[in-house]
């Protein structure tokens, strides 16, 4: 039997893309994105994985279930209306109850509902399964973006954040992409993709700073809720080198269609390539957190900082857009109580659509101070150092 529901849900599969495919060629809109979505998609994505197949077959199979239970129950009430009609001289019965009948529909409702457990019970319980895994990944949700912190397995102490991309987010502000522009990854592409290999278990433990988040990778058959002061775990293993896009599937606040996640799947020689990398570039930029930076130094590692996480709000001019506050002639960047606005970038202004950036280094945070407090017209020549973010932080 599942080797029927596997032919028709790969017919359907097929169908589906041949439509999405049919839509594009006249629309010239955009394309399927591989390990994403498709134009004018009707079916799940494209499993990778052994759970996302069985989602997938289960899904196909309650669906036919339900849809013959439909179809018998109505043709017999239908037929039964029809055949029974007054028009034709039928007169209603009177009887009283029967045990056996109510027995009947008791009992086959009953029945039906465990045999469609069954199956369901199975899967979500592979779903749980966590044991035994190689890597194990803490996903943190935020105001408006994921942190990845490997916490066991190859690439143990690697952690970083990621966003969408810059450029996606100012075509976004500049009303999407142009006319005739092809983006088939549009709100999906990140700055930093999260890169695991593949045949291996991966275990994800999600959890949030803020607000509740859900990490949502369709084609891996993972939706898990990330929510603040609690710890949850998922698990995938991706049979297919590839690139499987998601987002977040919580409404988060304002900024929650700027939240796409990525996962990049590779063999096992290129994630280890992927791991020495990675390390050494943490290591290049570990700080010595009492080093003491010139206003020059520190101003322009501030303006990488400004340009990688806060130029898609607040604009590269310094100027914000539609709610967002300006930073140039800002009162906060100005005061002379350079407290005032480590405190915004510590503990953000949620309600105002700014969120804390406190998964940041001090001396990013430092940086990026001082580059605003001392770019566009804010000549204050205030200089903030490391060690004053660390004292605000306490």
């Amino acid at each position: 039997m599942k080797r029927i529901f596997d032919r028709l849900t790969g017919t359907l599969l097929g169908a589906s893309a041949w439509m999405g495919s049919a839509a594009f060629s006249v629309a010239h809109a955009v394309k399927d994105l591989p390990g994403g979505p498709a134009v004018n998609q009707l079916n799940l994505q494209m499993p990778v994985t052994k759970i996302a197949e069985d989602q997938a077959w289960l899904h196909w199979l309650m669906l036919i279930l339900c849809t013959v239970i439909f179809i018998a129950v109505f043709s017999v009430m239908f037929y039964s209306i029809w055949k029974h009609r007054k028009s034709v001289g039928h007169k209603a019965a009177n009887f009283h109850e029967s045990v056996t009948v109510e027995i009947i529909w008791t009992a086959v409702p009953f029945i039906i509902v465990i045999l469609m457990a069954l199956p369901a019970t199975k899967v979500v319980i592979a779903m749980k399964d966590t044991t035994n895994a190689d890597i194990t990944i803490k996903v943190t949700g935020m105001q408006w973006k994921w942190g990845y912190d490997y916490l066991k397995g190859e690439g143990e102490g690697i952690g970083f954040l990621s966003a969408l991309d810059v450029a996606q987010r100012q075509m976004s502000n500049n009303g999407g992409p142009k006319a005739g522009e092809m983006v088939d990854d549009y709100l999906l592409k990140v700055d930093h993709p999260l890169v695991v290999p593949v045949n291996r278990k991966i275990r994800i433990i999600t959890t949030a700073n803020d607000v509740i988040h859900a990490w949502f990778v369709p084609a891996l058959g993972i939706q898990q809720a990330a929510i603040p002061g609690f710890v949850r775990d998922t698990w995938f293993l991706a049979e297919k080198i590839g690139d499987y896009h998601g987002q977040c599937a919580q409404l988060c606040g304002k900024e929650h269609a700027y939240m796409p996640i990525h996962v990049k799947v590779v063999s096992s020689a290129d994630y280890a390539l992927w791991v020495a990398g990675e390390k050494k570039r943490m290591a290049a930029l570990a700080d010595d957190p009492s080093k003491v930076w010139s206003a020059d130094d520190m101003i322009k590692r501030g303006e990488k900082v400004y340009a990688a996480n806060c130029v898609a709000c607040h604009q590269v001019h310094g100027k914000g857009a539609g709610p967002i506050k300006p930073l140039d002639g800002s009162a906060v960047v100005l005061d002379a109580d350079k407290g005032a606005q480590l405190a915004v970038l510590l503990e953000g202004r949620v309600k105002l659509g700014m969120p804390t950036w406190k998964q940041l280094s001090d001396t990013d945070i430092a940086a990026v101070v001082t580059y605003t407090k001392n770019n566009w017209s804010n000549k204050t020549g205030q200089l903030v150092q490391p060690a004053d973010v660390a004292a605000a932080r306490r």
